[in-house]
């Protein structure tokens, strides 16, 4: 099979590594920023708040996290937001994308847990099944999960459905030459499904925004970023010796995500570029180290430097900072 099938089955499958509740931090294979603090989701919030009130963004949006694990970041949201204004609560709906029955069932309880019945969010299944007026998406770390091919020197990547083995052979996929061509991709991987994505996403609203935070570059490295991550340790996927079918389905699999083709896709579909930039400085424009300076005056030291320490993790260069990316892109309305 070719290598985006064996990706997108290692993952999304049967029994696949994201068909069940994946805990994520200390106990679990991965950090993401979310784990790290929920000043993060309050600093995104921050920012549709600020373009809310310089009426960029309508009051009446639906604010959708899409692939939104247990729903940590979509409610840190509408805690913020509901501390800037609440009169938004009425105003705003709330959706989660989801595509594992069994995930949607662990958010809805941890949503039922942070806020009662206070607060209804929606769930869909598919980012085709949305339709609305106004719609304000928000992801972390959903495109290092998108399928891929790999290629090399104008050969494709196929793995041995037994042995889960990889072997290379002549790439004679027209469209995937020409994508490959396009963004300069000569080794490494494309990414299957972005171009599909944008243009669902187009669909579902008159006008649409969506911000993103991911790792990667806006060029081609040109080698291979595909690699596995097991109870925090990292294993290249060309590592000699490396165990494949101990890890299949029991690990997370990802790649670097190439943000020039992401952006390449968005504007295809008709999207406006607003921002790409690293995350360190994303979320200082957002207004983190505001909310942080807040937080000082209600919080006790020993809670303050807590909180410090976490952020740190976000924008220190040498940790998110500058490895993770934001894009920012929008849709007026037609």
């Amino acid at each position: 099979m070719r290598f985006s099938e064996f990706f997108d089955s290692w993952l999304y499958g049967r029994d696949g590594y994201y068909e069940n509740f994946k805990t994520i931090g200390k106990e679990g294979d991965f950090y993401t920023a979310v784990s790290a603090t929920n000043f993060f989701g309050a600093s995104i919030a921050n920012q549709i708040y600020k373009q809310i009130k310089a009426g960029s963004t309508p009051t009446d949006v639906t604010l959708i996290e899409i692939g939104a694990h247990q729903g940590y970041l979509l409610c840190d949201m509408i805690q913020w937001l509901y501390t800037c204004d609440p009169s938004l609560m009425e105003s705003m709906d709330f959706a989660i994308v989801e595509r594992q029955p069994k995930v949607q069932k662990m958010q809805k309880e941890y949503i039922k847990e942070r806020f009662g019945n206070d607060i209804q969010i929606t769930h869909y299944s598919d980012l085709s099944e949305i339709s609305v007026t106004n719609a304000f998406y928000v992801a972390n770390e959903i495109f290092d999960a998108f399928a891929c091919e790999l290629v090399y020197d104008n050969k494709i990547a196929v793995i041995d459905e037994d042995t889960l083995h990889h072997r290379w052979i002549d790439n004679d996929d027209e469209a995937l030459k020409a994508t490959a061509k396009r963004y300069g991709i000569e080794k490494g991987e494309v990414a299957v499904g972005f171009e599909v994505f944008a243009q669902t996403m187009f669909r579902t609203a008159k006008h649409v925004e969506f911000i993103t935070f991911d790792y990667g570059e806006k060029h081609p490295r040109n080698d291979f970023s595909v690699r596995i991550y097991k109870d925090h340790e990292v294993f290249p996927f060309f590592e000699n010796g490396l165990d494949i079918i101990k890890l299949y389905k029991q690990s997370d699999i990802t790649m670097d995500v190439h943000f020039g083709h992401l952006m390449g896709a968005f504007e295809d579909a008709g999207f406006q570029i607003v921002t790409f930039a690293n995350q360190n400085s994303a979320l200082v424009e957002f207004g983190l180290m505001d909310i942080l300076q807040s937080y000082a005056k209600v919080s006790t030291q020993q809670q303050y430097l807590r909180q410090l320490n976490r952020i740190k993790t976000l924008i220190e260069p040498t940790m998110m900072g500058e490895r993770f990316k934001m894009m920012q892109v929008k849709k007026d309305k037609q």
